[in-house]
């Protein structure tokens, strides 16, 4: 079993910054990929950014250039880093993770509101 924690949202207005964190806890070993998404109200839950343990790196499009996702292998934690934010970024972030037997675990999701 893995349990993921994230932190770090809130309100922010357009051109702003939020640095999301995800905190991985329990059998963190078999973990082999982390990945961000989000849900905005009336939309489906859509990737953001995913990194594995080998530190390949994938984004979405629409982020590509304002968001960097990075990871900490030996404290477990995983961190998106969300530069000029705009009103379109505001969604539910889910921390997500896959492990080398295909299972998926999600966290509780933080809120991210951009808005002035």
């Amino acid at each position: 079993q893995v349990q993921l924690v994230e932190s770090g949202g809130g309100l922010v207005q357009p051109g702003g910054s939020l640095r999301l964190s995800c905190a991985a806890s329990g059998d963190t070993f078999v973990i082999y990929v982390m990945g961000w998404y989000r849900q905005a109200p009336g939309k489906q839950r859509e990737s953001v950014a995913t990194i594995t343990t080998g530190g390949t790196i994938n984004y979405a499009g629409s982020v590509k250039g304002r968001f960097t996702i990075s990871r900490d292998n030996a404290k477990n934690t995983m961190y998106l880093q969300m530069d000029t934010l705009k009103p379109d970024d505001t969604a539910v972030y889910y921390c997500n993770a896959g492990t080398f037997s295909d299972e998926e675990y999600w966290g509780q999701g933080t809120q991210v509101t951009v808005s002035s």
